[in-house]
């Protein structure tokens, strides 16, 4: 793999300490996408809001509305990111996908593709930039514009299981399944939507769990277990 589309959780920027960041960690990141992009990688970020603000969070709210914030908060943890990222030495770009000038570039795929044979971290905010839709699912249609070789989905749990493990201690832990397998069996790990389009235009998909920054670079170079889904 070449170029990669990374998914990063809200919460992996804030790792449960309380406050929006824990900035150790999302410095260590920072250096992992660094170093990734000097060793000849191509990496793109996605990044979700869950430690600022969830769409689903404004039960009593207006949807359109309660996701619309949603995408700001992306743009907000973008934007922390990409500050990180040119501390550590890097560089990066944030493109959305609404117009959010002077914050940020809009995003289109040719310019995302050209920031990122730059050698640039291409850091994409606003979701898709329309409601209902996950960031699972905005990281994996960006995925498939830019011509990624993967999507990588850091989360909170280290594997797809067959059941919630904190529930059930039976639950199966999966090493490889089929995107039509997942959604037949209903599996919670990620976002329906975004399982269905991988499966439709073929794109892999690595889960794993994101306990330090290295997991990242493991991950991008194969090295990490997690689980990967196919789309045959």
């Amino acid at each position: 793999m070449k170029r990669i589309l990374l998914k990063l959780s809200g919460e992996a920027l804030s790792r449960g300490t309380g406050k929006l960041y824990d900035s150790a960690f999302v410095d260590g990141v920072a250096a992992a996408l660094s170093g990734l992009v000097a060793e000849g990688y191509e990496i793109a970020v996605v990044v979700g809001a869950g430690n600022i603000w969830r769409g689903r969070q404004g039960s009593d709210m207006d949807r359109t509305a309660a996701d619309r914030m949603g995408m700001l908060a992306t743009v907000i943890n973008s934007l922390y990111l990409k500050d990180a990222i040119i501390r550590a030495g890097g560089g990066a770009s944030v493109m959305t996908a609404v117009p959010m000038a002077p914050f940020a570039e809009p995003y289109s795929s040719d310019a995302a593709v050209e920031a990122l044979e730059s050698g640039k971290v291409v850091i994409l905010g606003a979701g898709l930039g329309i409601p209902f839709l996950s960031t699972d699912t905005a990281g994996a249609v960006r995925a498939s514009e830019i011509g990624a070789d993967a999507m990588l989905m850091a989360k909170n749990i280290d594997y797809i299981y067959t059941d919630d493990p904190r529930k059930n201690p039976n639950a199966e832990k999966l090493e490889n399944i089929k995107a039509s397998e997942v959604l037949a069996r209903n599996l919670k790990a990620i976002d329906a939507t975004a399982t269905a389009f991988c499966m439709s235009v073929g794109m892999p998909i690595r889960v794993f769990g994101l306990k330090c920054p290295e997991d990242i670079v493991k991950a991008v170079r194969g090295e990490v277990l997690g689980t990967v889904i196919t789309a045959e």
